[in-house]
Order: C-alpha cells, then structure tokens, then sequence
C-alpha cells in the first residue's frame, strides 16, 4: 500500500504524536509499504502552520493524487477536514481516508473549561477564537469525513459516536505502543527499607498535566520524608521554571531534565520505583506505560486512557481527577508500604509487555485493508 502520514507538528522522534507518527511509519515501511509524510515541516516558512494546515495538506492530496496513486491519507484530527469535506471529490481516485486521534480535542476542551470555572487556570481572550472553537469544529468534521476513525481509549470512542455522530463500525480503539527497547527489560532490583525512594513525573510541565495537583502533593511528602527524590523529565521548561513551584527547602532534592533522547529512558528511571502520572486529559499515556516497562509503580488520575491502560489495586493506583490530597495519600502508601509497591511494581512491568509498536501497526494495516476491499466490492 501507498500510505500518506499527516500531523499538525514538527516531525520529531523524541516528542509524543510525532514521534507516533514516525514510529509507525517505519513500522508499515518495515512490512513494505510505501509511507511518505506531510508536516509542519513542508510548509513555507511565512505561513501560520497551525492554522492553515488543514488547507495545505489539501492542496497537497489533490495534486498528489493527480500524479500517482495513494491507497491511504491517515490523518491527524483535524488535518483533512477541507479535503474529505470537498476536495477528495475532485481528485481522479479517492484514497481510504482515516482520521487519527492522539487524544481528543474535545476532552481537552472541556477539562479546560472546568480548570476555568475552578479558577484553576486563565481563560485567555484568544482562546475561544480558534482553540476553542474552530479547532474543535475542524476535528469533529474530519472525523465525521472520514472512512474510518482511530481512537486511543473507548472512552473517546464512546464520544465520537454519542456527540460527533460518528457510526460505530468506522471507529476503532488502536492503542499506542512501546519500543522495542523497552520491552523485556530486566527488572531493578527489589529496595531495601533503608534505600532512597525515587518518584519520575514524565512530561511536559503544563496545567493539562495536573502539575497544580501533583506539585502541593510532591511538596508535602519531600518535606515529610527526607528520603524520597522527585525527578521531572522532559519538562519543556527550564529547571528554575520548576524549581520556582517547590518549597526552597526540598528543591536539593528535585532534579529536572527538560528534554532527553528516548533511548535513555531506562537508564535514567533506574534509580526510581514511582511513575507520577496525574493529567487532567490524555488519550494513552505512552510516558505511563513506558516507566511501567521500566519496573516502576503507577500513579495515575483516573483519565480516559490510563483507564484503558491499568487497573487499581493491581498495577497502579488510580485517583480522582483534581485531588492532590489523594495523590499525596498514594505516594504516602507506596513510600511506607514496600511490600505493596514490589506488587505494583512487577504487576506494571507485566502489563506493559503488552504494548507493542508492531502489534499496534499490524492491527492499523489489517483495518486499511479491510476497510479498502469494502470499498471495491461496493
């Protein structure tokens, strides 16, 4: 199959649906299909790529689909709304067009509308002209343009079809996976009770991912137990933007690298046995199911796809959203109950082996091909 990957970002390896994107790219190249890209990083250098995007890449389907045959456009949301909306009409073929989520914009859109109300967060006066608006319209049209939909969590499913009025048998749940590299991994060793205790918070230092949350819970257990270090990694901010949230006393023990290369993920968790998750949002949670395949213990808020992910008790434990108390009454348990944390441990690194990035393409190509012969009997 010739197969054309579309996101509304800088292609990337090391950041999140970007480097998806990639990743399954080599994948289906590696299963020989033919897969070629478009990106922020094909557009002119005065163009406002996250606005006129979706026009772009309608430009660039109709003239590549006059000059050569594509079997399939797969889509971020939002990408191909101009083209599956009108252009796709005037092109000699007419690719399998799929829209693909990396979280849904909606559910974003709301939790940042709670935030709001909550006075958690300021409503700038540019938002509700694009992002909260536009942005979300486009989304939905691309999905309801679309031949087939890729979800990351059934709750996300469940709401494209009940609010996007999107049919049920064109969406699909199709997980992300995990590395290679990080499958199989040998499991750290077990702690003694007089070692160190290490919490890892994976990701971007912004409010979607609950950092108003799980910063007052992180303060008051470093100040309660000088043995525990906390480390954020891949922050996007720099160390004193961080450092600046944490008591001054504790901050000795806060490390913070803003950004690393992927590969080093399990040699950098190794002096850890936490994984703090707590986003407001997330349609997966790769950075989740990374650290679990690196021998650490979740935390995680009770978000759309965590929940797909983990089951409490099991091998995580699960908080409301917006609840820093309880977020720091897991840490409270993980840090003083070791026998528990070794059970959350091993039972996390077992799921994570599930997680595979070829599992994940093969079951993508198997629903293009079968959604393509539907198409030829019709």
């Amino acid at each position: 199959m010739k197969i054309l990957l579309t996101i509304h970002h800088h292609l990337d390896p090391n950041s999140g649906a970007p480097g998806t994107v990639l990743k399954l790219g080599n994948l289906y190249q590696a299963l020989g299909h033919d897969v070629t890209y478009y990106s922020f990083d094909d557009l002119p250098s005065w163009a406002n790529a996250e606005v006129v995007f979706p026009e772009f890449v309608a430009w660039h389907l109709l003239k590549r689909c006059q000059a050569d045959q594509i079997d399939v456009i797969d889509a971020s949301s939002g990408d191909a709304w101009v083209w599956g909306a009108a252009l796709k009409f005037l092109a000699n073929n007419r690719p399998l067009l799929v829209t693909r989520s990396h979280g849904l914009e909606h559910g974003v859109h709301l939790e940042y509308l709670e935030e709001v109300r909550l006075g958690h967060e300021a409503k700038s006066w540019k938002y509700p002209l694009y992002r909260g608006s536009i942005k979300l319209w486009e989304a939905a049209t691309s999905f309801r343009c679309a031949d087939l939909v890729f979800l990351l969590n059934q709750c996300d499913r469940k709401y494209v079809i009940d609010q996007l009025g999107v049919c049920s048998d064109q969406a699909f749940v199709t997980p992300n996976g995990i590395p290679d590299y990080l499958l199989n991994l040998p499991f750290a060793t077990t702690l003694h009770p007089d070692d160190q205790v290490g919490i890892a918070v994976i990701g971007t230092f912004i409010s979607r991912k609950g950092i108003q949350y799980s910063v007052p819970a992180l303060n008051n257990i470093l100040t309660l137990h000088p043995n525990v270090h906390v480390c954020f990694l891949g922050t996007g901010c720099p160390a004193a933007y961080v450092h600046d949230s944490f008591d001054p006393t504790v901050c000795e023990r806060v490390q913070v690298i803003p950004s690393f290369n992927h590969t080093e993920l399990p040699q950098l968790l190794k002096a850890y046995q936490i994984k703090l998750f707590t986003p407001l949002a997330e349609g997966f949670g790769k950075a989740l199911v990374e650290a679990m395949a690196c021998g650490l213990a979740p935390i995680t808020t009770a978000a759309a796809g965590p929940l797909d992910i983990v089951r409490d008790g099991y091998d995580a434990i699960v908080v409301p959203l917006r609840n820093s108390q309880a977020i720091e009454q897991a840490l409270e348990r993980l840090i003083t109950d070791q026998p528990y944390l070794e059970q959350l441990r091993h039972h996390a690194y077992k799921t994570a082996q599930n997680f595979s990035w070829m599992q994940c393409a093969k079951k993508r190509l198997e629903l293009y091909t079968s959604a393509l012969n539907r198409s030829l009997a019709i």
